[in-house]
Formats: C-alpha cells, sequence, structure tokens
C-alpha cells in the first residue's frame, strides 16, 4: 500500500512538471494567412486597421463588416474612401454594379488581395498569382510613378512581394508599382470622378509587414493614392464574414435562380394589369405545323449503316444510285462500263475526258471490291460529287 501511494506522488510530481513547463513554453507563431483587423499574428492586419487614422488624419474611420451592397446602397455612404484586405474576394454581380456606381460617383475604392474572383476577371480582366522562391525570400517592389518612385526598392523577408499580376488590360489600367522584374503589383482604373486600385500583395499591409519600416513605408505610400476623404470605410466582411443576417432583397439578388424568379414574378405582374386593363376574350389556340421528320429519318439510316461498317454495301448502293440516276436523267445505256460509256458521259454531261476515265473505272473497280475501306468510299463520294459540280 505505501509503494503505491510512493508512485502516485511521483507520478503527480511528473505531470505536475509536465503542466508548468507547458504553460511555460514560448508559443508557437501562426503564420495564417487571415488579414483580419482583430488577429495580432503577423498576418493579421490590427496594426493598420488602428492607424488608419495617421494616414487620413480628417477622416472618420468606420468598420464596416457586411456585403458591399449593403454597405453602399443601405447605409448610402458618400464621399468615402473604400478599403478592403482579404486573401480573396469574389464580389456578386449587385456588389460589382453597386460598386461601380460607387466609383463613378467620386469615390476611392482600395483592394489588396491575392484573387480577385472570376467577376472581376472578367469584367476588368484582371488576374493575379504568387510566385514561390526558395526560402523565405522576397522580392524587392517600387513605384512607377515619378512622384513616388526612389532609387532603393522596398523588400521585405516571408515572401512579401512575390504575388504580381499576371493578366489585367494595359489600355485601361494604370501601373502603379511593380517588382524588379518588371512586374505590376499595383494598378488602377479610372471610372468616371473615382478610381479603383488594386493591389496583388495583400501581406505588404500585415501586422508582419507594417513592423518593418520599409513595409511600413510601403503601405504608407501605396494607400496615399487613394482620397483623403471625410470618411473611410474599412471593410472586414472579407476576412471576418457578414455580422448579420442578409437583407431579404439581397438574398433575392445574390442567388440567380432568385433573382430571375423575382424578375419574373414582377414582369409578369406588369403584364397581368396592363391585360387586366383590356377587353377580355377568348385565347385562340396555336396550331401547332406539321413536323418535317424526313431529316430525322435520314439521320437513323445513316447511323445505322455507321453503326454496321458495311462499306462495301454503301458504295454499291451509291454506284446503284448513281447509274440509275444516269439512266433517268439523261438517257445512259449502263450495263457496261468501257471506254464508250466514258465518252457518252463526257459528251451528254459535259465532262473532262480524263475524269469521265478516272470516273468509270473507279466504279468497275468498286462495284467488285468484297471489302472496301474507309479512304476507298471517300474518294468514291468525291468523284460522284465531282461529278455533280462539273455537269450543272
Amino acid at each position: 500500500m505505501k509503494s503505491l501511494k510512493f508512485y502516485l506522488v511521483i507520478a503527480g510530481f511528473i505531470l505536475a512538471l509536465y503542466i508548468v513547463a507547458e504553460a511555460n513554453q514560448p508559443k508557437t507563431v501562426d503564420w495564417s494567412e487571415t488579414f483580419s483587423a482583430k488577429d495580432k499574428i503577423p498576418f493579421g492586419t490590427y496594426i493598420l486597421s488602428n492607424r488608419l487614422a495617421d494616414l487620413f488624419p480628417n477622416a472618420e474611420i468606420n468598420t464596416y463588416r457586411r456585403p458591399v451592397y449593403n454597405v453602399i446602397a443601405e447605409d448610402s455612404i458618400k464621399q468615402t474612401s473604400y478599403i478592403i484586405i482579404c486573401r480573396d474576394i469574389d464580389l456578386s454581380r449587385v456588389d460589382y454594379e453597386q460598386l461601380l456606381k460607387y466609383i463613378k460617383a467620386g469615390n476611392d475604392v482600395f483592394i489588396a488581395a491575392e484573387s480577385f474572383g472570376r467577376l472581376l476577371d472578367t469584367t476588368l480582366h484582371v488576374r493575379a498569382r504568387r510566385m514561390y522562391l526558395s526560402g523565405d525570400a522576397g522580392i524587392p517592389i517600387n513605384f512607377v510613378t515619378p512622384r513616388m518612385h526612389s532609387g532603393r526598392s522596398f523588400s521585405i523577408d516571408k515572401g512579401i512581394g512575390t504575388a504580381y499580376f499576371t493578366r489585367f488590360d494595359t489600355v485601361r489600367a494604370t501601373v502603379l508599382s511593380e517588382t524588379e522584374n518588371h512586374k505590376a503589383n499595383l494598378i488602377r482604373y479610372a471610372f468616371g470622378k473615382g478610381s479603383i486600385y488594386l493591389a496583388s500583395e495583400p501581406k505588404f499591409f500585415s501586422n508582419y509587414s507594417l513592423l518593418k519600416p520599409q513595409g511600413a513605408e510601403y503601405a504608407a505610400s501605396a494607400l496615399s493614392f487613394v482620397k483623403n476623404t471625410q470618411q473611410v470605410a474599412w471593410d472586414t466582411y472579407y476576412t471576418q464574414g457578414d455580422e448579420q443576417d442578409e437583407s431579404l432583397m439581397r438574398v433575392f439578388l445574390t442567388r440567380p435562380a432568385l433573382q430571375w424568379a423575382y424578375y419574373i414574378a414582377m414582369f409578369s405582374l406588369l403584364l397581368f394589369v396592363l391585360y387586366g386593363i383590356k377587353r377580355r376574350q377568348r385565347v385562340i389556340p396555336i396550331i401547332e405545323p406539321l413536323s418535317n421528320s424526313t431529316l430525322d429519318f435520314v439521320n437513323v439510316v445513316g447511323q445505322v449503316y455507321y453503326e454496321k461498317r458495311n462499306n462495301a454495301n454503301i458504295a454499291q448502293k451509291k454506284v446503284l444510285y448513281l447509274l440509275a440516276r444516269l439512266r433517268d436523267e439523261y438517257q445512259l445505256k449502263t450495263n457496261k462500263l468501257d471506254d464508250e460509256f466514258a465518252e457518252k458521259l463526257t459528251a451528254k454531261l459535259g465532262l473532262e475526258s480524263e475524269f469521265a476515265i478516272e470516273l468509270v473505272n473507279y466504279l468497275k473497280f468498286i462495284s467488285v471490291q468484297d471489302q472496301v475501306s474507309d479512304r476507298e468510299l471517300i474518294e468514291l463520294n468525291k468523284l460522284i460529287e465531282q461529278l455533280y459540280m462539273q455537269s450543272r
């Protein structure tokens, strides 16, 4: 009994040591790319979200955790710069249309992401990718505009700066910064009185980058392109999700099936009202015309012959049909396929003598074959088609 207590004390002591060691060991760094304003991990955006007032000193910073459509349409924000920092963004059609109206009214939008979704790829022809390098090296970045260009480049480790645009509209877009091998990573599209800025490297705006002097300088310089308006909208929807249920109208407009159902219902209601004003009359039934099934029959027969693959049978039928047509239309005797028959073909149909001889010889050859290849059958068809063309 005493020995059991001894072992229990030893086990308890070892367990206590393990718990103390686990509690005091340094925490592993979380390198997840969340770009969330509430995360203080290296690739969160806690610092940027709390220091936006330094970049826009005269602006009121408002945080929104709802889709773009809800923020712009329902909150009716005006004279506001819109900033979105996330890893992936995939705007819906209604979000993009509302955002476009917002930009044309004179507002600026800044989006930093690695993937811009199918809609921006279709409308703005924007596509980005990341170049993966060995180790933690980054790629030097510099601005191309004269007022921002500096003699030195911005270079940070942890692979920051390796994302760039592989595709964008070079006619409509203006390149603002690029990598040392001239790959654009910050571009601007102008719409009406405003602009949309697209950055392919959101890591430049993360906590890790902003703690580096070069990273903080680049982020401040990139965001300086955005207008210093009275308000700045900081978007967290694409990193943290929606804070409340979607509005009923958005549910309809963001889902294609419900969107079409809504439009059809409204259009049908309008038609009902318009036709209800007129005098009601009996509906005249629509009599469908008789369908021509000849083409269907030909397709079925052709499919049967194709599946059987009896080229010799097809060739013989084509020869018999040709000879029958020559007898009916030109009164030619077709019992002997010889040189005399070839001369009559030349005289009656106006064919070239060399072609007539070639055709007659091929007809004689193909008529006695037990096996006909695809190539021979195609050659027969070409000769018959040429006969019809020359005899017109």
